[in-house]
């Protein structure tokens, strides 16, 4: 549970989504606060709305689902929302869980709690070390990268098994990015059963495994084969990706971001936290959201584009990591 110092009041969070551009954005709205006598985090309020299909987009949205300290109601059909006294339930939960989760498997006539509790169980942190990618793991399929990496080479085993011709071009368009690099292959071997990953560098005879490669390298395969997870999840949080990476390969990773971010197809919305001005370098202002800590100990969060002088200083050719080494991304 997240409380801040000297504060008694609950969190509050507000979550806006869609499934597609062409669908009705959805609102959840979640108050956690602490229970006074086991101290234990509880959930306050939670509510979902939305605007009625017939509103044509506009309107004040209404809620289909709306509990306080557990009680309150839901209504039950894809496009049944407050005032249909017909489709209305009264429930109650356990305030020590998301009611979201119990309502998706006891009403699946309403497919929309069911695909926001979806949306949000799909949400992926991205915190790659090298040092775990360099495990030998036993051979065995895993869908997709795991936290910390560590899993690559089982990734690597179902992609090549289930998408060959994908992800034979995958490995070919890693190749041309990541330099030095000739071929990427997976290894299994018979005796010990374990999985390696051979990388072919130019120059070399023999292949280098990923126990011998360097951080940058493995670093960079790890995000590009996320990139190209043929099931991506629909937000990806990625932390500090500057860490163990050459400097000139943090333009290309952040292109690759935002190709994958902005296509049409399997996109993701990917979240980035940075310390590296070169990184923002590779950025617009318009995505780049700074976050400030007040002299009361609580944060601000505000839009770089949102400052004037610093999208025209952009917009004349000067870098955006430099404007803030320069100190000019600093609140004035």
């Amino acid at each position: 549970m997240l409380v801040s110092s000297g504060v008694v009041q609950p969190m509050s969070f507000t979550v806006y989504y869609r499934e597609s551009h062409n669908d009705r954005p959805i609102t959840y709205e979640i108050s956690i606060g602490k229970e006074e006598k086991t101290g234990l985090p509880i959930v306050l309020s939670e509510r979902l709305r939305q605007r009625a299909k017939s509103s044509g987009g506009s309107g004040r949205p209404r809620s289909f689902l709306h509990l306080e300290n557990g009680k309150g109601t839901v209504y039950v059909g894809d496009d049944a929302l407050e005032g249909d006294e017909d489709s209305k339930r009264n429930v109650e939960f356990d305030t020590h869980k998301l009611a979201i989760v119990s309502l998706a498997e006891q009403f699946s006539e309403n497919p929309r709690i069911a695909q926001f509790k979806k949306f949000i169980q799909s949400w992926y942190l991205s915190y790659f070390t090298p040092d775990s990618a360099r495990i030998v793991p036993q051979a065995g399929i895993q869908k997709h990268l795991n936290l910390h990496g560590d899993n690559i080479a089982n990734v690597v085993q179902f992609m090549e098994r289930n998408h060959k011709a994908a992800f034979k071009r995958i490995l070919e368009d890693i190749s041309k990015k990541i330099p030095g690099i000739g071929t990427i292959e997976p290894y299994r071997d018979p005796i010990t059963n374990t999985l390696y990953l051979l990388f072919k560098d130019r120059g070399f005879a023999e292949p280098f495994t990923q126990r011998q490669m360097s951080d940058g390298t493995l670093k960079m395969f790890s995000y590009l084969l996320l990139l190209n997870d043929p099931e991506p999840a629909p937000f990806i949080c990625i932390e500090e990706p500057e860490n163990g990476l050459y400097h000139k390969l943090l333009e290309t990773l952040a292109g690759e971001f935002r190709v994958h971010a902005t296509g049409k197809k399997d996109r993701s919305q990917i979240f980035i936290t940075t310390h590296q001005p070169y990184v923002v370098d590779a950025l617009e202002p318009e995505e780049v959201w700074i976050l400030e800590k007040g002299p009361n100990g609580f944060s601000t969060i505000r839009r770089a584009s949102d400052d004037k002088v610093v999208k025209s200083m952009v917009a004349e050719g000067l870098p955006l990591g430099g404007l803030w080494y320069s100190d000019y991304l600093d609140a004035r």
